[in-house]
């Protein structure tokens, strides 16, 4: 009896141990146990803030809205598990679980997709203009489309335009979130194929991905012509044919870009830049593109910023003037040779080279640019022979005819000088390398004194034709900052036409 009663004790006790741990595994929050609940409630189209969201919660606690930022915070929130409802009008209802923990607050980000109720998603862009694959197209581009909606005006359609050129996969987006259903492709390169589309947005947001349309560019026009020209401050090279149509604008930096010469065989520009603090040699392609730096010593000196450089007869190298020296320097900026120093206090600055004969001619300059003498050299620098001498007035801008026989250059008939190198009446004269057959191309026709050229007018920067029957060169008013225009004449003087306004040191080949 005695055994039976203890027995029965150890059961009872076992049982109530048991009863205990059981009643503890099922306790999972201590009473008095609170944490914090944070969120931030967004637009899922544009990921901006939703003000005013009724945001309550189940196992309910109390309700809340958003603020401006589309915030929101529940203090004081028992520990455990949580189902926040999330409601705004015009937005879909959205659920989310959360598990509320002690010490950290626990935060939440919400995005409330638009209702769409009757919406429907806007037609896919239609009418595209240029028409999918069309061809010839200008560098500079308007492209249109249609946009639709199934729901009629009253859904405001906005459009997103993106551009790449074929074989990139740099995108250009040329118009976001706008109402507007035409936009300009300017800057595009000549002769590539472009690829365009439309993205439209309903104020539901719902979109639509149109097509894939593309066009291709117009080949790049032959212009034979190139110039600098300054506009707002700033001095670019251009190119254009004769009529100004094609005009193409190869540079634009903030530096001065100028000096622009074609080479002889029509493949490269070169032109100098003061982008490194002082006048370089460039290259680059006929359209503007893959500019390469050429030289490392500059192209500087007395009254030489940036002119005195020129190309050799074959076009594989180029002959320039820095300070009181000469250079030859390959197309790539290899082979830098020195092939002449100037005389005791003068420095070298404009120059040409002739393949009849290979022989160079060059202006020295003293300390004052009317200072100025042409000497002719052989390609490698020797024999320097005095051509012209120093005369009063300025004396500027030799170079040789297309058969080698003759020379140009400027000068100023008046012989005025002073300190800042102005001229009043620059005249263009041709002669014979022996000195003989002097013609006056500004006096006109004949060389008499009634000049074809007007007056107050400076005749510069002469060049001949690549047909050598006229001379291109610039006119331009004798008063300072005055904007000069480029013209071509006969070499006798006749026929003085203007083709470019707003233009100088030009280059036609």
């Amino acid at each position: 009896m005695f055994s039976f009663l203890r027995l029965a004790t150890r059961l009872l006790l076992v049982l109530l141990l048991s009863q205990g741990l059981f009643a503890c595994e099922d306790t999972t929050v201590e009473p008095g146990q609170n944490g914090t609940l944070e969120g931030v409630v967004l637009d899922g189209v544009n990921n901006q803030p939703v003000a005013n969201a009724a945001i309550t919660t189940n196992p309910a606690t109390s309700s809340y809205t958003t603020d401006a930022q589309g915030r929101f915070s529940i203090a004081s929130v028992p520990l455990g598990k949580y189902a926040l409802s999330i409601r705004k009008t015009d937005y879909k209802q959205e659920t989310v679980n959360v598990q509320v923990n002690q010490n950290t607050p626990t935060e939440v980000k919400i995005i409330l997709e638009r209702s769409t109720g009757s919406n429907k998603r806007p037609n896919v862009p239609a009418s595209p203009t240029p028409a999918d694959r069309a061809t010839n197209q200008p560098t500079s581009v308007t492209l249109r489309w249609r946009s639709t909606d199934p729901d009629g005006k009253s859904d405001t359609l906005r459009n997103d335009v993106i551009l790449y050129e074929s074989g990139s996969t740099d995108r250009r987006q040329l118009l976001s979130n706008s109402r507007d259903t035409t936009v300009v492709a300017n800057n595009l390169k000549y002769n590539t194929t472009y690829f365009w589309q439309v993205t439209v947005r309903d104020k539901a947001g719902e979109t639509v991905k149109g097509d894939i349309w593309s066009f291709q560019t117009r080949a790049q026009p032959d212009n034979r012509f190139l110039f600098a020209r300054e506009e707002n401050g700033n001095t670019d090279v251009y190119s254009s044919d004769e009529t100004g149509a094609n005009l193409l604008r190869l540079t634009s930096s903030a530096f001065v870009e100028t000096a622009p010469q074609l080479s002889p065989n029509r493949d490269r520009v070169a032109y100098t830049s003061n982008a490194t603090g002082q006048f370089q040699i460039y290259t680059m392609n006929r359209d503007g593109s893959d500019a390469r730096q050429v030289t490392l010593i500059p192209v500087d000196g007395y009254f030489n910023q940036g002119i005195g450089y020129r190309w050799s007869p074959d076009g594989a190298q180029l002959l320039y003037s820095s300070y009181n020296k000469l250079y030859r320097i390959n197309r790539d900026g290899t082979g830098l040779t020195l092939l002449a120093t100037a005389p005791q206090d003068r420095h070298f600055r404009e120059c040409d080279w002739t393949a009849q004969g290979n022989r160079i001619i060059v202006q020295t300059v003293g300390v004052s640019v009317y200072d100025s003498e042409l000497y002719l050299l052989n390609a490698d620098g020797s024999n320097r022979t005095l051509l012209v001498s120093n005369l009063p007035g300025r004396l500027d801008s030799p170079s040789f005819s297309i058969d080698g026989r003759r020379v140009l250059y400027t000068r100023d008939l008046d012989g005025y000088e002073d300190a800042t190198g102005r001229q009043l009446n620059a005249h263009i004269f041709t002669q014979n390398l022996d000195g003989s057959g002097l013609v006056d191309v500004s006096a006109g026709p004949g060389g008499t004194t009634t000049t074809s050229k007007a007056n107050g007018f400076n005749d510069v920067v002469p060049r001949y034709a690549p047909d050598g029957s006229k001379i291109i060169f610039a006119q331009v008013n004798n008063v300072n900052r005055s904007i000069p225009d480029i013209y071509t004449v006969d070499l006798d003087g006749r026929n003085r036409t203007r083709l470019f306004q707003n233009a100088t040191l030009s280059d036609w080949k």
